[in-house]
């Protein structure tokens, strides 16, 4: 099970990846960085990055419906409010990846990939699986 380093160096094997950060949402702390940052910091970065998933996070219109029941609130507890987010502009892509924690599921691994080499199905996929195999804590 790899930890936050040997997952944001396995994120920079994908085509086209130029940067990656696991960062804490709540607070927009990086709580690790590797390769490129978008903008140049990866501090500032992070802390955009979280303002976005917050954003997402907590809109109850973008919870799961079965989550939306006062009933299934207390069991789906630990499992992030959305899987992911993707947001594209003229050359690269954002892909945002909530992971799964045993404590509040408050972290998510930050893809920067470069769009003429990146593949966004492929980046997807690969941090879904590393989103569960990461070891926190």
């Amino acid at each position: 099970m790899p930890g936050i380093d040997e997952c944001l160096l396995e994120a920079m094997r994908l085509p086209g990846a130029r940067g990656a950060a696991l960062v804490d949402w709540t607070s927009g702390l990086a709580l690790g960085t590797v390769g490129e940052a978008p903008g140049g910091d990866h501090e500032t970065a992070a802390a955009e990055a979280a303002e976005l998933a917050r954003l997402a996070a907590e809109q109850r219109a973008f919870a799961p419906a079965d989550a939306r029941d006062d009933a299934a609130e207390d069991t789906e507890a630990a499992d992030p409010p959305v899987e992911d987010l993707i947001l594209s502009n003229r050359d690269s892509y954002h892909v945002l990846r909530f992971v799964r924690t045993s404590f509040d599921s408050s972290v998510f691994l930050h893809l920067w990939l470069a769009r003429s080499d990146g593949n966004l199905a492929l980046a997807r996929i690969r941090l879904g699986e590393m989103a569960g195999r990461l070891v926190l804590g």
